[in-house]
């Protein structure tokens, strides 16, 4: 429901930190409802969330929004576009205050092909992608979109924000009446 990567975390305050007077990695700051990543648009800025929560979404052409996952701290963005060099696949909007490390996608590039470590942990988070979308969508198939619900609820609980109606029926897939029928029924 909620990743992070905490390994990466520790690699990226350890880059930000070893800087002496360079600024490749810089701390930026973004508001509730703040766009960090567009959908469809050049990738300017390679992000590692330092702290708060994003959603990752899509737009569809009808312009639906479906939910892929909420990102916490040290989850990556824009590494599977900067390796493709393609425009961004989804878009990303901060859903609490986030704070990321930023870097330029030259520094990033440089990285990728001068250090091994974080070629790890960018093969260690794909690897970790592919169980998640593959144990989320078996998931759905078990349990009833109820059980969902109320996860999304606890995880509000236990991180402190609040998940509109909306994002949660686009990380249900399924319409705003449909879930407020369930959380009707869940009262």
């Amino acid at each position: 429901m909620l990743r992070t990567n905490q390994s990466f975390l520790k690699y990226f305050e350890e880059l930000y930190q070893k800087q002496e007077g360079r600024e490749e990695v810089v701390l930026k700051s973004f508001s509730r409802d703040e766009n960090l990543l567009m959908q469809d648009q050049s990738l300017l800025k390679v992000m590692l969330i330092k702290e708060g929560i994003a959603k990752c979404y899509l737009t569809e052409e009808n312009g639906k929004e479906y939910i892929m996952e909420f990102l916490g701290d040290g989850e990556i963005l824009g590494e599977v576009e900067l390796i493709k060099d393609i425009s961004c696949l989804c878009s990303v909007k901060a859903v609490s205050e986030v704070t990321v490390y930023e870097t330029s996608v030259s520094y990033f590039k440089s990285l990728v092909k001068n250090d091994l470590a974080l070629n790890h942990l960018l093969l260690d988070s794909f690897a970790e992608r592919i169980i998640n979308t593959s144990s989320r969508a078996s998931y759905q198939q078990l349990y009833t979109i109820e059980h969902t619900v109320m996860q999304l609820l606890n995880m509000q609980t236990q991180q402190g924000i609040q998940i509109s109606k909306e994002d949660m029926a686009a990380y249900l897939g399924i319409t705003v009446r449909s879930l407020n029928r369930i959380l009707k029924d869940l009262k």
